[in-house]
């Protein structure tokens, strides 16, 4: 594995941010190792949900965690309000930054992370598949 850093500035969405960085990269198979920032705009599919809730105000990213490919990601979010309620869910796209997204991000050079559909949840689901 290696590492990548990537900042995320005002206004960006985080979702179709990072989303369009791992196209531009190519890469098969990645992780969110670390986030920390801020968003305006908080777009999450709550558990158990089908349609987004949408928040807005302050929001602290207190955790981002997510697989990635070029394949198709899946990402989860927790976020802190002025009061420190936490809200958490799928991360959706429609996540404005505030002032600043730091992320982390972990590559996997030996694995192809693919996306296909699973009957029995009704989503589409990780496939793991090595590369030599």
């Amino acid at each position: 594995m290696h590492t990548v850093a990537l900042r995320l500035k005002p206004q960006q969405d985080l979702r179709a941010e990072l989303d369009q960085f791992v196209c531009q990269q190519g890469w098969e198979a990645a992780c969110v190792v670390t986030c920390v920032g801020s968003l305006t705009e908080a777009r999450l599919r709550l558990a158990g949900q089908s349609e987004a809730t949408v928040c807005t105000g302050k929001f602290e990213i207190v955790s981002l965690t997510g697989v990635m490919s070029k394949h198709g990601s899946h990402y989860h979010i927790a976020l802190a309000d002025r009061c420190g309620q936490v809200w958490g869910g799928h991360l959706l796209t429609g996540c404005l930054i505030y002032t600043t997204a730091e992320i982390v991000i972990g590559v996997f050079p030996h694995f192809c992370f693919q996306r296909e559909y699973d009957a029995a949840t009704g989503f589409k689901e990780l496939r793991i598949d090595t590369v030599e």
